[in-house]
């Protein structure tokens, strides 16, 4: 499409429109606030586009030309949704018309949108090629050298223009979605290790509790067990293996209060709230729990935090990677496993710092209930925790 090749320059009435993409989305910090909003501006494009097509065509009957600008300014209100059905239907108009504020406008909108890079150029080149082309195209050849190098200026502002724009405002948005991603797993990981401190001084303490008690308590039981062999009065016996039995319902009892001493402050979940956990993950992850019946609350919140350590890990390690959480109860223990794949190509891993105390952590509560916990990466590039954890503290 091109102004009337008979002059020398474009109209002003051609040239006026071409600075009409400023009101496209996102230049204004109100345009994508709320759907009422977006569509008053595409309103106001559509009813500017109009305009200038009105003003453009001469007085008199209106011609197939006149119908086609119209159309393309119409489809100004399906640009957003349709980016390119809406540029490809709105070239008819721009190539035999003059829909110069539409040109632009689907020039910008292309260019922001989510389609790939090559129908982006692709698009821009479309809008160039129409608005340098006169129409009908018999009058190419008639056209001067000169009036052609300025017409192909023209058109290449009135559609790279608004299209490098776009790809501007797009880059800037990626970018701030980008950094506000990374603000929230940093908030995350700063809360994480907050709670991780606080973790190590509990079992500091359970440690030294259980060490120094269940040391002597694990004396007493053992002499009061020679005792109870050795002693010749029945009495003695008697006393000895009363004595070994409170020492080592004491050990269990030990056990139990240091578990319920680490919990502190732990708000209790329970293998119930695992589907809200994996569904809130922000990764494709995998529930497969057979458990028959409730379990002890220390198993439950071991399990529940064991699988909490490894999503986290998977989303700071392997973001995007396909995971598999599995509990079963077999032999007296539940088991659990959490296996991820390999981090699909080409997904950029957040560079977060980690203090690598997680999974020490979960080792120390798993060895605290008789239990045990091992990782280890996978052949296939992933990654897998295994949990065993007896079902009763003296298994």
């Amino acid at each position: 499409m091109t102004p009337r090749p008979t002059a020398a320059t474009p109209s002003p009435q051609a040239t006026a429109p071409a600075t009409a993409p400023a009101p496209s989305p996102g230049l204004l910090p109100w345009a994508d606030c709320s759907p009422s909003r977006r569509l008053a501006v595409d309103a106001a494009l559509t009813a500017l586009s109009v305009t200038d097509t009105v003003l453009s065509f001469p007085p008199g009957p209106a011609g197939p030309a006149f119908g086609l600008s119209l159309l393309t300014a119409a489809v100004l209100l399906a640009r957003r949704r349709l980016p390119r059905a809406a540029l490809l239907a709105g070239l008819p108009g721009i190539l035999t018309g003059d829909a110069f504020v539409s040109a632009a406008v689907l020039s910008y909108t292309l260019a922001r949108s989510l389609v790939p890079t090559w129908q982006k150029l692709l698009g821009t080149s479309l809008v160039i090629g129409t608005v340098f082309l006169p129409w009908p195209l018999a009058l190419l050849a008639q056209t001067s050298v000169d009036h052609l190098t300025e017409q192909l200026i023209y058109s290449t502002l009135l559609g790279a223009g608004p299209a490098a724009l776009g790809l501007l405002v797009r880059t800037r948005t990626e970018l701030s979605d980008r950094v506000t991603e990374l603000a929230v797993l940093r908030d995350q990981e700063r809360a994480l290790h907050q709670q991780t401190v606080i973790a190590q001084e509990r079992a500091r303490i359970a440690r030294e509790m259980h060490d120094v008690v269940a040391h002597q308590a694990s004396l007493i039981a053992v002499q009061a067990g020679a005792l109870e062999v050795t002693a010749e009065d029945s009495n003695v016996r008697a006393a000895a293996g009363t004595l070994r039995t409170l020492a080592v319902a004491t050990l269990d009892d030990l056990r139990e209060l240091v578990l319920a001493y680490r919990a502190v402050g732990d708000h209790g979940p329970t293998l119930a709230d695992l589907p809200t956990l994996v569904d809130s993950a922000g990764l494709p992850v995998t529930l497969d729990a057979e458990l028959p019946h409730r379990l002890p609350d220390h198993l439950e919140r071991t399990a529940y935090r064991t699988v909490q350590e490894a999503l986290t890990n998977v989303r700071k390690h392997a973001p995007g990677a396909a995971t598999t959480v599995r509990l079963r109860l077999a032999d007296g223990h539940l088991l659990l496993t959490v296996h991820n794949t390999a981090p699909p190509a080409g997904l950029p891993h957040p560079d977060l710092p980690t203090g690598g105390h997680g999974l020490t952590g979960l080792r120390e509560r798993a060895a605290l209930l008789g239990g045990t916990l091992t990782t280890a990466p996978t052949t296939a590039g992933g990654f897998e925790l295994h949990l065993r954890l007896p079902l009763s503290l003296g298994a």
